[in-house]
């Protein structure tokens, strides 16, 4: 009994530490760019700290990778190409994939590679670089991605795809995806769970960051999408609701029942966790550049207190 509380204290304290990492590394590349999806990282912290430390049974790395330069597209003479996935390790039938659904996200989960030491720091500097794979909107061949999801809405549909043919094959792994609340308002996203559904697909898991903001301001003033864990309910999911900010909620719905559905887990969460300056910004939350040194002080101010 004491070996499993001492390791589920370490996956806790894990957790805490990548989550904590993740904010402090997309402050830094924010405050030397003047510029970046900050909002994203306050938000998402701890939902991808949670998916990589104590939910996803991913490959291992032997050690953090140093990503290359673009080679050029998937093809017979593109011997050197390799998909985004090498960062989540080797592919196994027993093994997860993740799916990263926003890519508006990539430099959230391209810091989140780096503190589980699946990437060498040193790759974070190429981002948005001319030649290089740390896309600002992340492909097939950005760190950690192995589709290129595209417009919102349709990395359900590909995981979904990659879920049924894993069922037919008789994988053991499992497809986790993950997705802002905003990507709920196309009709893909549920048509997508509407096939989930039908073909029972309950090696599927999706990670939803509610945040309640998106591109043009709230996401209730753009469309409504309430009652979330219903309506997920009603297209045939299994759907938790939890404190997006709780390692402990964050962990405990991947271990429940669902046979038969696909797992939902809505995480409620706030756009400004961890840097305060950002809720001064209200409603317009989803890029942030520096109105002038005053602001930009304040963020430094941050900075220094998380170090």
């Amino acid at each position: 009994m004491l070996g499993l509380v001492d390791n589920e204290t370490y996956k806790t304290q894990e957790a805490t530490r990548v989550a904590a990492g993740i904010r402090r590394r997309v402050l830094e590349h924010v405050l030397k760019n003047n510029g970046g999806y900050m909002s994203q990282a306050c938000s998402s912290a701890e939902i991808l700290a949670t998916l990589y430390t104590r939910v996803m049974k991913l490959g291992p790395v032997p050690k953090p990778i140093l990503p290359g330069k673009f080679v050029g597209v998937p093809g017979r003479a593109g011997k050197d190409y390799r998909l985004g996935s090498f960062y989540n390790g080797p592919q196994g039938r027993d093994l997860d994939r993740f799916i990263l659904s926003p890519t508006h996200y990539s430099l959230v989960l391209y810091a989140a590679l780096v503190e589980t030491r699946r990437m060498h720091e040193e790759g974070f500097k190429d981002f948005n670089k001319d030649g290089g794979i740390l896309e600002m909107i992340g492909a097939e061949h950005s760190p950690g991605m192995e589709v290129m999801t595209g417009s919102l809405g349709q990395g359900i549909s590909q995981a979904a795809g990659i879920a049924l043919a894993r069922q037919l094959k008789g994988d053991s792994g499992k497809v986790w995806v993950f997705m802002s609340d905003g990507e709920l308002e196309p009709g893909q996203v549920w048509e997508a769970l509407q096939f989930a559904a039908f073909y029972k697909l309950d090696n599927l898991g999706i990670y939803v960051d509610v945040n309640g903001y998106q591109c043009d301001g709230k996401t209730s003033d753009v469309s409504c999408l309430e009652p979330l864990q219903d309506r997920f309910e009603a297209f045939g999911c299994k759907a938790f609701r939890v404190n997006g900010h709780d390692l402990s909620q964050l962990a405990a719905p991947a271990s429940q029942p669902h046979e038969g559905k696909p797992l939902v887990v809505l995480c409620d969460t706030i756009p400004w966790r961890g840097v305060e300056p950002l809720q001064k910004r209200v409603p317009k939350l989803h890029y942030l550049r520096f109105a002038n040194d005053v602001e930009r002080k304040e963020y430094e101010k941050v900075l220094k207190d998380m170090s």
